[in-house]
């Protein structure tokens, strides 16, 4: 009977990652907002989930991947950060041939945006960007937090209110 149960199993192995996959990567996106560290988390949490099969019952495979994750993600925070702050102060020097003005204010809009979608707390937007950025539907966005859709509304109302505080502060 254990064997229907082995994670170690290529087939079951192949099931529980095609299920998984998705749900985990636009996760650590919408928690991190950096895709490719999204991409490299979540096949790091599944190699790591395939090296431990034996040690993990299927039930808390999800649960596992979902912790690899998130660890190793928080240790990629800080260096996200100096990337990020080294970016921000090296501007492109292609854009000169653009009305200087123009090309200021569109940088200080992105970063207010930036700025905007980062002051809201992480449960608005997770459900705001996995509305707005994938599309899904109230119901769907429920269904995968596990949460009632009316919480999914309020989350994303709030961020709605919060995100257009901050740009109408903007002018």
């Amino acid at each position: 009977m254990e064997e229907k149960n082995n994670i170690c199993e290529e087939k079951i192995f192949t099931a529980f990652f095609k299920k998984n996959v998705k749900p985990l990567r636009n996760y650590i996106l919408y928690k991190f907002g950096n895709e490719e560290l999204a991409e490299d988390i979540v096949q790091e949490a599944f190699t790591k989930l395939w090296q431990n099969c034996k040690n993990i019952p299927i039930e808390k495979g999800k649960s596992y991947i979902y912790r690899v994750a998130n660890n190793a993600s928080l240790n990629v925070v800080s260096h996200q950060k100096v990337v990020l702050e080294y970016t921000k102060n090296n501007v492109n020097d292609e854009r000169h041939n653009e009305n200087p003005e123009f090309l200021y204010e569109q940088e200080e809009f992105k970063k207010k945006l930036i700025k905007a979608i980062n002051t809201i707390n992480e449960t608005q937007r997770i459900a705001f960007l996995m509305h707005r950025i994938d599309g899904k539907k109230y119901a769907e966005i429920a269904e995968e937090l596990n949460i009632s859709v009316k919480a999914v509304e309020k989350r994303i109302h709030l961020a709605l209110i919060q995100i257009k505080k901050e740009i109408v502060n903007f002018k």
